[in-house]
Order: structure tokens, then sequence, then C-alpha cells
């Protein structure tokens, strides 16, 4: 554990360190505040992205030893530096029209003024968010070689709508079209653009990544050129479902606190625990041994995409997307406990 795991130790000791220095200098008194918000909003990050953390490793599994090394040190910088920091600052400066600069020194010098801003972002950013996790969730379930089930019959009322072409994308937009008659108007077309853009995005990614799959196991010659293709089309749709996920995560940061630099190390620490911990799952083969624990995963998925659309007009306590997405993990993992002892008794008879 501790081999997986040194990583997220360092950098929550060096993050700690950090928001102790920066709440002295800046808030005068606040350092110990500081680390407790860090910590907790740390705690905020794992408990919302451990089903990702599941799905992660569904797609490292099929990567090179090469690309999961990317994904642990190129792929933190993106998550940490790109979507906890940078991305906020963008999308406030993009909907309120402001230059990036003027947007950062807002965030260090005026939180309200930048809190407000973002907080005006908040409906289209999970509209996308929500789309691409429930394009996910469904082509998950929807998948025609599918034959291992654990809520049986939602999964196999999902599994019968195989037959329909394009039923992911039907599904989403029906979602979509029905959030309209619930938010309001002067967000309505900005709401519906993002999540189309979540479909299509989803729908891109999804596609060159299956395509480069197919291509690989058809050209067994260009096998090396191939790998490197498909191990960078799967570290990008990696990063887009850890930025999907984190979208929620990002905006709720800030009921907690204001202070941009306090939300990204407290995220940051939770984000290398993820982090870890999904390789942790990949290298000691824990999917192969719990077989529903993937169902649990998706389902949270599900859950929170639904959850993503809901808060576009109505407030969800992140503890309650928290809670609901860790009782579909142990549920599933208590499942698999069961199915394990089941067949173990079985094969001693």
């Amino acid at each position: 554990m501790l081999h997986y795991f040194l990583g997220s130790y360092i950098v929550t000791v060096f993050g700690f360190i950090c928001a102790y220095l920066w709440g002295e200098h800046v808030h005068n008194g606040t350092g110990l505040t500081c680390i407790f918000i860090a910590f907790v909003l740390a705690v905020l990050e794992v408990s919302l992205s451990f089903d990702n953390a599941v799905v992660n490793a569904m797609k490292l599994e099929r990567m090179s030893e090469k690309w999961r090394h990317r994904f642990i040190t190129w792929g933190i910088l993106i998550a940490v530096f790109g979507m906890r920091f940078l991305f906020p600052l963008l999308v406030v400066a993009i909907f309120a029209k402001l230059n990036i600069l003027r947007v950062l020194d807002m965030a260090l010098n005026d939180v309200h003024s930048y809190a407000h801003y973002l907080e005006l972002t908040h409906a289209p950013i999970v509209a996308f968010g929500g789309a691409f996790l429930l394009m996910l969730f469904m082509d998950y379930f929807v998948e025609q070689e599918k034959s291992i089930h654990w809520l049986k019959v939602p999964e196999l009322m999902l599994h019968k709508l195989s037959k329909f072409k394009g039923i992911c994308t039907l599904t989403t937009l029906l979602t979509l079209g029905l959030l309209m008659f619930e938010i309001p108007s002067e967000v309505r077309q900005s709401v519906f653009m993002s999540g189309v853009s979540g479909i299509i995005t989803y729908l891109v990614i999804d596609g060159l990544a299956e395509w480069l799959e197919k291509r690989q196991e058809e050209r067994a010659k260009l096998c090396a050129d191939t790998v490197k293709c498909s191990g960078l089309v799967g570290f990008l749709y990696l990063e887009l479902i850890d930025a999907s996920f984190s979208l929620d995560g990002v905006l709720g940061a800030f009921a907690l606190s204001k202070d941009i630099l306090i939300i990204t190390i407290g995220l940051f620490i939770g984000a290398m625990f993820v982090r870890s911990l999904t390789i942790m799952l990949v290298e000691k083969k824990t999917l192969d041994q719990y077989l529903y624990l993937e169902h649990g995963a998706h389902w949270a998925i599900g859950t929170l995409a639904i959850l993503m659309f809901v808060s576009t007009f109505h407030e969800v306590p992140e503890v309650v997307t928290g809670l609901l997405g860790l009782a579909f993990i142990v549920s599933a993992f208590i499942s698999s406990v069961l199915h394990n002892k089941k067949v173990k008794n079985e094969a001693e008879k």
C-alpha cells in the first residue's frame, strides 16, 4: 500500500505546508484553518471520484506501462493545473468576456466577484459533464456483447436497447430536452449547446478509440505505431472522463472556500490519491477479482450525470452525490465478495 500511495503522502505534506504558509501570508493567522479546508476538500474529491478510479482502471488495463506512467505524471498536471485551476479561470474569462489575467487577479484579490462569475457559468458547465457521463453510462450497459449483470432487472432492460442504433445519443438528447422545461430561459440555449457538445465530444473520442483498437487487431505489423496512437487517444479519453467527474467538485469547492489556491491544493491532494488508487486497482487486478465493481462504478456515473443535470436548476449538495456514488461502489463490492464465496463453495462441492 505504501508503494502505491507514497507520492500521495508526499503531496499531502507539501500541500498542507503550502496551505499553512498561504493562510498565514494572505489571511493572517488562518494557516491551520486553511489546512483543515484543504483536508476536507481532499476527502470530498476522493469520495466523489472513487467511481472515477474504477472506470480509469478499466481503461488503463488496456494501455501500455508507458502510458500508465504518463497518466500518473502528465495526467495529474492536466487534472490539477488544467481542470482545477486554469479551467475555472478560462470559463469565467470566456463567459464574462474578460482578459484571463484580469480574471486571475480577481481570483486572488477579489474572490467574491470571481465566485459570482463562476456561479453564473455553473449550468452550462455541468450540462457538458452530465451529457458526457450519461453517454458513458449508457454505452456500458447497452453493449451487445455484455453477458454479466449485477442489478439484473434494470441492466437487462438497458441491454435490450442495444438493438436500437444510436440509443445512447437519443437517450441523452431526450434527457437534455426534458431539462429545457426546468431551467431558466436565459441560460436555456447555453445549457443545450453545452450538453450537445458533451455528446459530440464523447462520440468523437469513443469512436476514434474504437477505430484504433480495430486497426491494432487487423494490422499486427504496425502494432507499435498503433499502440502509440491508441495510447494517446486512451489518455485523452481518461482525461475527459476525469474532467467530467471533476466539474461538480470544482464548482462545489467554492461552498467551502473562495480562495482558488486553497481549493487547488485540496483538490490536488484528492486527485493524487485517486490516481494512486487507480494504479493499485490495475496492478493488483482488483477488477478481475471483484466481478461487479465495474457495474457499481457505472451506476454511480449514471447517478452523477442525472444529479449534474438536476443541479442546473436546483442545488444538489456534494455530500449527496458522494454518498450515493459510494453506496453503489460498496454494494457492488459486497455483491462481488458474496459471488466469490458462492463460486468457491460450489467448486469445493
